[in-house]
């Protein structure tokens, strides 16, 4: 059921990133561009988002358990690290670079634009290396 559920999100999501226009990078892009043709819809996509989570957060946190798992899945990790920063600052540069995030990259791919095209291979190539450089001890930072 969980994987269901999961792909039923993942399509709303991916419908909504369509709809609002975040699945083009030029739309982002000039949300970023403060000092030209900035185009703050951006803003309100990510102002619904958050009303939206905000409400949803609220009432999920009412309940000992969600509808349709036994319990909910937490993180347990909580500390802000050098990897943590590291790989929050490489994914807004690359955000800023190409105007995408992961998500609205794999919503735009059937759409088989050049930079999609570029860009969607590259992430799956950075997160192979990012998880190498996890398990490889040479690799690793000290």
């Amino acid at each position: 059921m969980r994987p269901v559920l999961g792909f039923l999100s993942g399509l709303v999501f991916g419908l909504g990133l369509v709809l609002s226009g975040m699945a083009n990078p030029a739309k982002v892009l000039n949300f970023l561009d403060v000092a030209g043709a900035w185009d703050p819809s951006l803003a309100f996509v990510m102002g619904g988002a958050v009303v939206v989570s905000f409400i949803g957060f609220r009432l999920s946190w009412r309940r000992r358990s969600p509808i349709l798992m036994p319990s909910f899945d937490l993180p347990q990790a909580s500390d802000i690290d050098r990897p943590l920063v590291t790989g929050a600052a490489l994914f807004g540069i690359g955000w800023g670079i190409g105007g995408f995030c992961p998500g609205p990259a794999w919503t735009a791919l059937p759409m088989l634009a050049p930079g999609t095209l570029i860009f969607v291979p590259a992430m799956l190539i950075g997160i192979w290396l990012g998880r190498q450089m996890k398990t490889t001890p040479l690799l690793r930072s000290a």
